[in-house]
């Protein structure tokens, strides 16, 4: 089952919360339109420095292959592999990107898919912000010990000696 991690974006200045409508479900796994299409993934979710580090890691992947001379079948073979590698570290590259913004990871969960998911962090999180209330007073009630008859000189308490006794 994937696991998916929750990301609440910075609070506003005038509210003290984060819009829960705003959270972000980032699913780990593979990433399918990642490795189809890579630089259209990142301006998708406007990672525009993961975007800008893939173009020019790959430009300088290619001007080195085009330098040693690789055959065609090499330079696919490299591109696909460099597809693969983003298709799986997508969901890293966004969590770092929202990390950077300032978004807060609230938790994780795992969950068939997003809807799944969204409905189990949100029952658990109106639990945790809604207090309990309960009939009972706040304030716990003891009793006080019962005791039998008046102290008596050889009444012990814990591992001490007897009173009175050698020590």
């Amino acid at each position: 089952m994937p696991t998916y991690t929750i990301h609440a974006p910075p609070p506003k200045t005038a509210t003290p919360a984060s819009d829960p409508e705003r959270f972000i479900f980032v699913r780990d796994g593979f990433y399918f339109w990642a490795f189809a299409l890579g630089p259209v993934w990142f301006l998708l979710h406007r990672l525009w420095l993961a975007f800008v580090f893939y173009i020019v890691g790959y430009g300088l992947i290619g001007v080195g292959l085009a330098l040693v001379r690789a055959s065609t079948s090499v330079q696919i073979v490299v591109g696909l592999l460099i597809a693969v590698l983003i298709g799986f570290e997508a969901p890293s590259i966004w969590r770092w990107t929202l990390t950077r913004r300032g978004w807060s990871t609230l938790g994780f969960l795992v969950a068939e898919d997003a809807e799944v998911a969204e409905r189990r962090f949100f029952a658990q999180w109106v639990q945790r912000i809604t207090p309990v209330v309960s009939s009972a007073s706040t304030e716990p009630k003891y009793s006080a010990p019962v005791r039998r008859g008046p102290p008596s000189g050889s009444d012990v308490i814990g591992l001490f000696p007897e009173p009175g006794g050698q020590r």
